[in-house]
């Protein structure tokens, strides 16, 4: 069911952009795939893309690390999304438009996200708000002044369950290091969520 200020954007027909954020293991996929399933259920046509570099689970689904997964088009560039958009919408109109991860896209999705909307398209995104290092992730600190609804979602730290809006990367062990690539897909035995307490800046 819409909320009251869905209700006005849709009657109005006009598209807006939902951010989910957080920390790794806060359920931002889970999020995510439920916005879209509600979207489908309301007889409206949904599309979802997910980066070609994120294969952790399946490669043509969006899968969260608890197992749901949704059909999904893997793409390596925001040109890949806007050629397959444009060919699904010739053959349907897309009311919704679904990307996760888009910390792992190329900078120039923020712009393509503010002109989907601006067609009067609704475009859910996901996106790591910090790197392991801590710092404002790509693509998701644009979207969120952009965003007309942004929710951000904390984890439970796997040191102490407190609260966790921090990601630490984990190697052999021990927390990473600074140098370490900002990048690396991987799943539980390389990443966990930690609380501010809990967590190790990386030197």
């Amino acid at each position: 069911m819409l909320t009251g200020q869905e209700k006005i954007y849709r009657e109005t027909n006009l598209g807006w952009v939902e951010l989910i954020t957080g920390c790794m293991f806060a359920g931002k996929t889970e999020e995510f795939i439920r916005r879209l399933r509600r979207h489908d259920y309301a007889k409206h046509n949904v599309i979802a893309f997910k980066p070609l570099i994120d294969q952790r689970y399946s490669v043509n689904s969006i899968a969260s690390h608890s197992g749901t997964m949704l059909p999904s088009f893997p793409v390596a560039s925001t040109s890949d999304i806007r050629n397959i958009f444009e060919r699904e919408n010739q053959k349907q109109k897309i009311d919704v438009v679904g990307i996760d991860e888009v910390q792992f896209l190329d900078p120039s999705i923020v712009d393509y996200i503010d002109e989907l909307a601006n067609q009067g398209i609704i475009v859910i995104v996901t996106g790591l708000d910090k790197d392991f290092k801590s710092q404002p992730f790509q693509n998701v600190d644009k979207l969120l002044p952009l965003a007309e609804f942004v929710e951000k979602l904390t984890a439970i730290c796997h040191k102490c369950g407190n609260f966790a809006n921090r990601t630490q990367r984990i190697i052999n062990g021990q927390p990473a290091a600074a140098d370490s690539p900002i990048v690396l897909v991987d799943g539980k035995d390389s990443y966990e969520a930690r609380c501010r307490n809990c967590y190790k800046k990386p030197e």
